[in-house]
C-alpha cells in the first residue's frame, strides 16, 4: 500500500494513539470520516497498528536485550519469522553487517537470558551463533508489553 501525504500526516498525529479522529480531522482540514476510513484501511493492510507502548525501564524486574544472530544458511527471512514467534521477542530484523538478524527481546525475573536461550532459541534449527547486548539505559525506547 502506497502512503500519500494525508496518510503520513494522520500517522504522525497518531503518535498519541488516544487522539480523536475528530481532532485529527480539524487539525488537517479534512473530514472525520476521511480520517476514520484511512486509519481503518491502514490497519487492515497491516501498515498501522495503534497500541500502548511502555518504557521497559519502568517495569520492575524487566530488562531488554538486543541479540545479534548468525544463521548457518541464507534462509534469513524464514529464520527471522521463526525467531519472531518465540516468547519474549519484541521484534526481529534482517540486517547487514556481522549479524544476519537482530532481535529485541524482553526478559523478566524467572525468564532471563539463560531461559530465553535454553527454552526458546534452542527450538530453532540452523542458528550458528548469538551475541547478547543487555540494554542498561534506553532513550526514546518504548515497546509493547508482551510477557
Amino acid at each position: 500500500m502506497k502512503l500519500d501525504d494525508i496518510n503520513i500526516a494522520i500517522i504522525k498525529h497518531l503518535k498519541d494513539g488516544r487522539k480523536s479522529f475528530k481532532k485529527i480531522a480539524e487539525e488537517l482540514g479534512i473530514t472525520e470520516n476521511t480520517v476514520r476510513s484511512r486509519v481503518n484501511r491502514l490497519t487492515d493492510k497491516g501498515v498501522l497498528e495503534i497500541t500502548g507502548l511502555v518504557d521497559p525501564e519502568s517495569l520492575p524486574g524487566h530488562q531488554l536485550a538486543i541479540i545479534g544472530v548468525k544463521i548457518k544458511n541464507m534462509e534469513l527471512v524464514k529464520k527471522g519469522e521463526e525467531l519472531s514467534n518465540l516468547k519474549g521477542v519484541v521484534s526481529v530484523s534482517v540486517v547487514t553487517g556481522r549479524f544476519d538478524l537482530i532481535m529485541l527481546v524482553m526478559l523478566k525475573e524467572g525468564f532471563g537470558l539463560l531461559e530465553f536461550y535454553t527454552d526458546e532459541v534452542s527450538k530453532i534449527e540452523g542458528i550458528h551463533s548469538v551475541e547478547s547486548f543487555i540494554v542498561y539505559k534506553g532513550f526514546h525506547l518504548k515497546v509493547p508489553y508482551i510477557l
